[in-house]
């Protein structure tokens, strides 16, 4: 395993739970940190921009009362995620909130921007950006990030179309730092599969959306529980970029799922309409492939203790498998 930075280390499990456009809020960041992995949310999920300061506030309260309460246990550190796209006209402005609590993890997405990696830097923050093929891993690094996130085929949102295998070897070949691995992970096996990859971490998404702690509707929870990954459309239809969402979302906005046309990826927007009313991720709902292993709507922390009772029992079983040989 790759020597992590002292943020990364000591977790519960080798987790990051992923920042979930407008679903992430702080009930659900402070309860993944709790439960001991990394909670997070995109900053434009607080709106408007003072809402944003409450709810960083709010969190790093809640997790120093925890700590002083629990100094056997204390919570894991959180990250906020920045797009650092040139559309995101409040950048600067998070970026400064972010310095003022000192956000201990920066988590940057479409695009690689120099500038932003050196504020976090001014106050000690880890940043890991996240990329879906080779060239923008080098991309990222040569602007200055600590760490990668690498979004193969299968994970929720934005998805990139590689095998895990493949864009994990790849970067591996030349990248010896923090490496987390997003796609189609939802139990203790994937995290341990994802390790032996090479990755050094988890980054689990769509599972805690069907969690108590939530900001999604019922609805939305509900179909998580009741889809398998055959019901994961991937499209550039409803953004300009491609995603993978669930298809009973799609088809409830009066579209079929299967004969989406192409969209222009100049016209990238993170709220455009589907064609019709509908919008991507308000009514076309983001989800990845992992799904089919979550059956229930539970609390984040329950999830959490799951995922390590079967780390570790995978653990334990593929020790078991290799003395055998």
């Amino acid at each position: 395993m790759t020597n992590l930075p002292s943020v990364l280390q000591n977790l519960r499990i080798p987790v990051i739970g992923a920042p979930l456009f407008i679903i992430s809020n702080p009930k659900l960041v402070i309860a993944q940190c709790k439960a001991g992995i990394v909670g997070s949310m995109p900053a434009l999920n607080a709106r408007p921009l003072s809402q944003l300061d409450e709810w960083l506030a709010e969190i790093t309260e809640e997790l120093e009362a925890h700590n002083a309460k629990h100094p056997d246990r204390p919570a894991a550190p959180f990250a906020i995620n920045q797009i650092v796209h040139r559309s995101n006209q409040r950048l600067e402005q998070d970026m400064e909130l972010c310095k003022k609590y000192k956000v201990p993890i920066i988590i940057t997405s479409l695009g690689a921007r120099e500038e932003v990696n050196v504020e976090a830097h001014s106050y000690g923050a880890t940043v890991l950006h996240d990329v879906i093929n080779n060239r923008f891993a080098h991309s990222a690094m040569d602007k200055g990030a600590d760490g990668l996130i690498a979004v193969a085929a299968g994970a929720g949102g934005h998805a990139g179309p590689k095998s895990p295998f493949a864009l994990v070897q790849e970067i591996r070949e030349w990248f010896d730092g923090p490496l987390v691995l997003s796609g189609s992970i939802a139990n203790g096996n994937s995290i341990l599969a994802a390790q032996a990859m090479g990755a050094d971490l988890a980054y689990i998404g769509s599972p805690f959306i069907a969690t108590h702690e939530a900001r999604a509707v019922d609805e939305y929870k509900q179909m998580i529980t009741e889809s398998t990954s055959d019901d994961i459309v991937y499209s550039n239809y409803f953004t300009g970029v491609h995603g993978n969402y669930l298809a009973p979302s799609i088809q409830n906005a009066g579209l079929d799922p299967h004969s989406l046309p192409e969209s222009d990826p100049s016209q990238m927007s993170f709220g455009s309409s589907g064609g019709q009313d509908a919008k991507a991720w308000r009514d076309i709902w983001g989800c990845g492939q992992g799904i089919g292993v979550i059956n229930e709507i539970t609390n984040a922390g329950t999830y959490v203790d799951r995922l390590a009772q079967e780390y570790a029992t995978a653990k334990e079983q593929l020790t078991a498998k290799l003395s055998d040989q």
